[in-house]
């Protein structure tokens, strides 16, 4: 077998310090099943369909049978799933006022076929009611795929957080890795840096984001150290010990890490890792909170990212942190009006 520069280089095996799935060359596969079953219902539960005819409301999901699963071949990601689903629905309809049931059926969701082309069937139970029928079929339907969509989006993002290893550079290659602001609210960069060592040797980036959010200060650092904050935007339970030395588990236990430093309303230090990360290996975050009038301004800085999770890494900060906390927020909103 050869060593690491050396022999051809479909065959090399690295000198890895956790001695794991060298080179990402070996296939690995992860069961996708319970957290698609969640999270099927997360996106498709409470869907509202409202025109002219009425309104209707997505309600649960009354059946479903299938599996997913992800595996990791080569450094590539490789996706497997088959659903059959059915939902419920009742409305409401608009002149008269009279009230409809009836059922929404996905006989095969799976990755053989796009979602636009994936099959979806609209009944009604007897009676009159026939134009929320055909609300659902038209607006109903297209919000059902748009949910679709975010289920498999979240499949190929949150939940293969970590599923690709690091591999290793050459000692004293530079990693370039610059990010210009996209124009929203979200601006993040990583700052190029050489061979950030945390941990386990491997090369390692920086990340640095900002987000505004429509809240204090004091109560957006609340939702990081506050247990049942944390779990109502993570959607999971977690483990938050928010004081020095407290420990941190979040998403299943996808995320976890340590408190290192907490100064309330203004700054959080955490030592954070990924499940996946090598043995031992861990990022410093450090978030700063600043009031802005009614707003308060998140900036973060990851340091020690390995470098091929780069990506996953700003992905779960951007999807599973800052949007969820938007919506919770949002909703905190609403049900104070």
């Amino acid at each position: 077998m050869a060593k690491w520069g050396q022999g051809d280089p479909r065959w090399i095996v690295e000198e890895r310090a956790d001695a794991t799935n060298v080179n990402n060359w070996h296939w690995t596969e992860r069961d996708a099943t319970s957290w698609s079953k969640r999270k099927l219902k997360e996106v498709l539960e409470g869907l509202v369909v409202e025109g002219e005819a009425g309104r209707c409301e997505i309600g649960d999901l009354k059946h479903v049978e299938g599996e997913a699963s992800c595996n990791s071949r080569k450094g590539k990601l490789i996706f497997f799933y088959e659903w059959n689903l059915r939902l419920s629905w009742k409305g409401t309809v608009k002149e008269s006022g009279e009230k409809h049931k009836g059922s929404v059926e996905i006989p095969n969701l799976s990755e053989e076929n796009e979602v636009d082309d994936t099959e979806i069937n609209v009944s009604k139970k007897k009676g009159e009611g026939d134009a929320l029928k055909d609300l659902m079929r038209t607006e109903g339907t297209t919000k059902v795929r748009e949910a679709l969509r975010d289920y498999l989006k979240a499949l190929k993002t949150e939940f293969t957080l970590g599923m690709i290893l690091p591999t290793k550079a050459p000692v004293g290659q530079e990693v370039a890795a610059e990010r210009k602001p996209s124009g929203s609210t979200m601006q993040d960069s990583l700052t190029p840096q050489s061979l950030d060592m945390v941990g386990v040797k491997i090369p390692t980036v920086r990340i640095h984001m900002r987000e505004v959010f429509n809240s204090p200060a004091d109560e957006l650092y609340s939702i990081f150290t506050k247990k049942e904050l944390v779990q109502k935007f993570s959607k999971c339970p977690a483990v938050i010990e928010a004081e020095k030395g407290g420990k941190l588990q979040m998403f299943e236990g996808c995320v976890s890490g340590e408190y290192t430093e907490l100064v309330p309303s203004q700054r959080i230090v955490l030592k954070w890792r990924c499940r996946s990360w090598p043995d031992e290996h861990y990022a410093t975050v450090a978030l700063h909170f600043q009031d802005l009038a009614a707003q308060s301004e998140l900036e973060l800085e990851c340091k020690g990212v390995p470098v091929s999770h780069e990506e996953s890494t700003r992905q779960c900060w951007k999807k599973q942190y800052f949007e969820e906390i938007h919506i919770l927020l949002q909703q905190s909103k609403e049900n104070m009006e």
